[in-house]
Order: structure tokens, then sequence, then C-alpha cells
């Protein structure tokens, strides 16, 4: 038998330490001991523990921010220093340890992914943040993940698939998720509803989402019409909901409110207000005359907090939320640009457009790096002409060729997807909507942090401008589905590999955009330094010789690069 079939069957001897990557603080010169990995125990494994090997890791730039923030990373609540973070929630595990009361359930030898984003008892617990990840070895998993608030979290994988595919199956969920938000399409029932006058003086209605069948539970005034005020005080009255005064905009007698209905277009109003839209919260704004500025939004918390601004030019407040139904999917047939497209996610995302069914007719990427628009170039352009898809790459250093490439797009985008957390590149590109475009805000901006838009788009051309951060346990299913079905290929998502040694150089390389592509760590061979994938021309010539095209990491390549490096 020879020493990968013999590790993938988890058959050997377990040894009594394990090295892994600890963070103690904010920083880099936290990250293990002198910029280098440290010995630990192999842990014992209880009755109801699982003990796991971590087989492949990919990095993540959510790894960095956990290395940029420490303590004040909103997923880490403990003291770092006495109980430091394992990152790393782009794995592939296989069970190497089963605890009694688990066995016949879980076996040696099967191999599985994690939902990262798990929670226990209305707890947080993401793996790799509040729970060890995959810049280690082993580690145990218990009923936190294995009855999770979502339940199981340890996901089967096929062990025909590589490994580097089945840790990859995470970044590749959250692609995935962007394109199946949802949002209401209403006043939330039971939520708290705040109407405001800005200035708007035509006589208001609400043709649903306040009446019998539906309604919020408290409605808040201010500066609203007398006709429609005393409309809505006579409506509330017969359906039991509460109705406070609020005149000061600046004291409002909660914190957070689930719709926000503006009747004017107050720029000022806008901004004050927003603040108050609680996660999911959604503005609408009836204003049938241009304001008079663009409006300051947080774009971060539509990121984060799927904040939603909607608008009408017209009279009633329930048609600024259908009139155009919030979409998610990318328009079929349609024109859709990637803002930051050069980098490992954007990568993903136009991956998707092209292979997912209900492509667009047109993709346009832009970067600031030529490098990374050829790689795209090369990477997808033979496959999108395949199926009738225009493939435009354009760099916006390049004043005088970017304004000629993007002329023929004159008339707008149907979808935008940003993956440059820059906002002014965010607040730009969103004035090339199109009428019911949609911009996607995947880039994670920082909360609090503004850009300038125009939301006379979101009444008179019924834009949206969504957001996305993370993804759910059936996005990681559905992604792992299409890899075993052969119509997803996560590895071509990779650029570099190297031992659990070289994770702080990969984590480097991620903070400063080294790479195109992924880094996946082996936590498991011998020392091998961070290298490129054409760098194993020469050093690995016999993993080289297995890149697809020479330049796309393959299961072949992965079984040669083992079997050289296991030990």
């Amino acid at each position: 038998m020879d020493k990968l079939t013999s590790y993938r069957q988890a058959i050997a001897p377990l040894p009594s330490t394990q090295k892994l990557w600890p963070l103690y603080g904010a920083g880099f010169e936290n990250l293990g001991r002198s910029a280098k990995p440290v010995d630990a125990p192999v842990p014992a494994c209880r009755p109801d523990q699982l003990l796991v090997r971590h087989d492949a890791c990919g990095l993540c730039f959510s790894d960095t921010k956990v290395i940029a923030q420490g303590e004040n990373h909103p997923r880490i609540r403990r003291n770092m220093k006495q109980e430091p973070v394992v990152m790393g929630h782009e794995i592939s595990l296989t069970i190497v340890g089963v605890g009694e009361r688990l066995r016949g359930k879980y076996h040696v030898g099967e191999r599985h992914t994690i939902e990262a984003d798990l929670s226990f008892r209305g707890q947080p617990l993401a793996y790799g943040y509040m729970l060890q990840g995959g810049l280690s070895q082993y580690t145990v998993i218990d009923e936190r993940v294995l009855n999770s608030d979502h339940g199981n979290c340890l996901l089967p994988a096929n062990p025909q698939r590589g490994y580097a595919e089945i840790a990859l199956a995470e970044p590749w969920a959250c692609v995935v998720a962007a394109y199946t938000l949802s949002y209401r399409s209403g006043l939330k029932p039971g939520g708290t509803w705040w109407i405001i006058g800005a200035g708007g003086a035509k006589r208001y209605q609400v043709s649903a989402g306040f009446d019998a069948a539906a309604h919020p539970a408290r409605v808040l005034l201010t500066n609203v019409p007398a006709d429609f005020a005393a409309e809505i005080r006579t409506r509330a009255n017969l359906l039991g909901v509460a109705v406070t005064d609020v005149p000061d905009l600046a004291r409002l007698p909660v914190e957070q409110v689930d719709d926000i209905a503006i009747l004017g277009a107050d720029p000022q109003v806008i901004e004050a207000v927003s603040p108050h839209l609680a996660m999911s919260g959604i503005l609408a704004i009836l204003a049938d005359r241009p304001m008079p500025r663009q409006v300051r939004v947080d774009i971060g918390r539509i990121h984060y907090h799927r904040w939603l601004y909607v608008g009408s030019t017209g009279t009633d407040i329930a048609r600024a939320y259908t009139d155009t139904p919030v979409r998610a999917m990318l328009k079929p047939g349609g024109r859709a640009w990637f803002v930051g497209a050069g980098g490992p996610m954007g990568r993903m995302h136009v991956q998707r457009a092209i292979q997912f069914a209900g492509h667009p007719r047109i993709i346009v990427c832009t970067d600031v790096s030529d490098a990374r628009l050829s790689e795209l170039q090369d990477s997808f352009a033979v496959e999108a002409r395949a199926k009738g898809i225009q493939l435009v790459c354009l760099n916006p250093t390049q004043p005088a060729a970017f304004a000629a490439g993007m002329q023929p797009f004159a008339k707008g985008f149907d979808d935008i997807v940003a993956l440059a957390p820059v906002p002014a590149v965010i607040a730009e590109a969103a004035t090339h909507l199109a009428p019911g475009g949609v911009m996607n805000v995947f880039a994670g901006v920082v909360r609090g942090v503004m850009a300038p838009i125009n939301l006379d788009d979101a009444c008179g051309k019924q834009t949206r401008i969504i957001g996305h951060s993370g993804s759910a346990k059936s996005d990681l299913e559905l992604v792992l589905a299409k890899t075993n079905a052969g119509e997803l290929s996560p590895n071509r998502a990779v650029a570099a590999v190297g031992s659990l040694d070289a994770a702080y150089d990969g984590l480097r390389a991620v903070c400063e955009t080294r790479f195109p592509g992924k880094v996946v760590i082996y936590p498991n061979i011998r020392p091998f330094p961070l290298t490129p994938l054409e760098e194993l021309r020469t050093k690995l010539p016999a993993v080289h010789a297995c890149l697809k095209n020479g330049c796309e990491w393959t299961n072949e390549a992965e079984e040669t690069f083992l079997r050289a490096l296991l030990p």
C-alpha cells in the first residue's frame, strides 16, 4: 500500500504532537511564534467527539481581517492572548478517531467539510474563528458542530474528489449565495414602520401591507402631511397598532426600525435616519423630483446588514416595494459588469456567470492589473465564446482604452457585481446601472464606510443596490453537489500551494493580493514553501505535468503532489 492510499484511509498510527498557527492578537507579529507554527498535543477524542485531520485549507481575505482586527473582529469574543484563535474555515478534513458514543454513525477514513458559519444554542461559533480551524493538523469536533442550531454542519464529501476541491467549496458557496438573496416585497409584519415627511406635498397612500392581512406592530410619524397622518391613525386604530409622534429625528423612541418611508427628496433626512434601520431594513423613497445632491449611503451595512433602498416617483408606498421586485440572479441574456474581477473571488464570479444556466450575453471584467486580466482571458475566453458570451476585459487605469471599451455599454448594465472594497469605485460603478439594474456589493466594505449614491435612480430607474456576506448550509450543499456532478470545478481557483509552514507567507500573499487565485495549504505534508503553480515546472515537474493546460490545478496534480510530499 502506497503512502497516499494509507493517508486516505487514515490507517497509520496517529502522532502525539501536531503543528498549528495560533493568533494571539492583532497583527502578523502575533501569528505563531517568530513567524513559525507552534507544537501542540494532538487532542484526545472524548466519547462524544470526533478527531479530524485537516487535509487542505484555503486561505481567505476574511482571515486577514482577523489578523488586522484581533479581538475587535466581530466574530471573536475572547481574550486572544489566553485563548488564541486558529484560523482556517475553508477546509477539507478526514475523520481519524471516533468517540464511543458516535461509533456506527461515523467511521475512520470518512471525508467531510464543515459549514463554517455555525451557531450553537444561539451563540455564534464560526469554524476558524471561535472553533479551531484548518491552520492546524488535527482538532476535535463535538455537538457544537454535529448538533448546531442549523443542524449537523459536518457535511459528507465525495472521496473521489480532491482535497482542494472540497476545501474551496466554502468560498464557492459564498459566491453561489450572492445570487440567491431574497428581500421583502412589503412592510414587515409585526415590525416597526417610520413615516417621515420630507417636503413631499402629494396625497400619499399605502395600498398593501397595512391592513388586516398583514401590518406592522408599531408606526412612528414625523412631519407627515396632516391628511395622510389622519388616515394612518384611523387605520392603525382599527388594527390595534400603536402610533407614536416623533417630532425630532434625533430622538427616536426605539433603537431600530424595520421600514422607513421618506415622503420627499431630502438627502439630509435620508442620511439622518438611515442609521436607525434594523438588520434587513428597507428605506422607501417617494420622490417625484430630483434630489439636490447624492446621498451618502453606508455601503458596509448594505453588505453586512442587508439594508435596501427602494423608491418610486408615485404616491403609493407599497408600490415602491413591488414595482420592481429585487432580484439577485444575473439577468439572463443581459449585460453584467464585474468590478475588480481579477482577484480570487472575482474569478469565481466570472466562472459562475459563464458556467451556470441563465448566463448573461455580455460579461465585462475590469481590474487594475493587466496581468490578471490576461489570466482571466486565458482561463475563460474560449468557454465564454462557445456559449455565445462576449467577454470584455478592461483596465480603468488606462483612461482612453477604458472609455473606448465601455462606450458600447453606454445604456448601462443590468447587473454590476462590486468585488473591489473601494467606496469611490462602487459609487462610480453604480452610475452605470441600466433601468431595473441591480448592483451586488460582494466586497466586504467595513460597516460605517459611506459612498455617495444617486438615489434618484432608485425612484426613477428602479435600480437596486444589494449586498451579501457569507453563505448558508444549503449553499455549501449545492456546491458540493455540482462539484460531484462535474458541473463545477473549484480547482480552477487554485493559484498557489504550500505546506502548513507556508501559511504565514500565504496569508501575507493574500494581504498583498499577490496571486489572482486562491492559496491552498496542505497541513500534513512535509515542509514545502508557498509556490505558485507555474513554478512547479522547476520545483516539482511531475506535478506541473498534471496541470490542465499547464496552469490549472487538477486532482491528478494533487495526487502527484501528495505522493511526493507526504511524510
